[in-house]
């Protein structure tokens, strides 16, 4: 026997390992994420005069008046996260919350100090980088089975709408 031919069992038993983690890696990842937006909710409406002034001198959101940004941005860090925590709708959440990360960096040019292009391939922003590499994750692969989309999806398939 060839030692190739002993080796690929054994990387196909760690494939199944592997892959029997993704439920619990999906959903590590979505409270990860969803955790850093509810976090910066949390802290901008602890202080609304210091989110106020970031909205007014800082921070430059397009297209919106600074109130209505920081009153917005507020309650979608505060809301928004439990949906992809929770895994639900998670797809739709993962894209509208990769689109706000978005415009968070966008919006606020001291993340990329050395301009947004070299940022985006050097080490400005990281953060924001990361969170946008797992929703796309969330995007691309969905909520996974510890969801309660799945556990709809499940009531669903028992109880038909009839």
């Amino acid at each position: 026997m060839r030692p190739l031919d002993r080796c690929l069992p054994m990387v196909d038993r760690f494939a199944q390992y592997a892959a029997s983690i993704e439920p619990v890696a999906l959903l590590l990842l979505r409270w990860w994420v969803a955790m850093a937006f509810w976090k910066a909710g949390v802290v901008k409406f602890a202080d609304p005069s210091g989110t106020a002034y970031l909205f007014s001198d800082v921070y430059h959101v397009p297209l919106l008046p600074p109130a209505f940004a920081a009153f917005l941005g507020t309650w979608i860090e505060l809301i928004v996260p439990w949906f992809l925590g929770l895994g639900i709708l998670a797809r739709p959440t993962a894209i509208f919350l990769f689109i706000y990360n978005l415009i968070c960096v966008i919006s606020y040019p001291d993340l990329w100090p050395h301009g947004f292009w070299h940022g985006l391939v050097g080490h400005d922003f990281t953060d924001h980088k990361i969170w946008g590499m797992m929703l796309l994750i969330v995007i691309a692969r969905g909520a996974g089975t510890l969801s309660i989309d799945t556990a709809l999806a499940g009531l669903r398939r028992r109880h038909p709408a009839g």
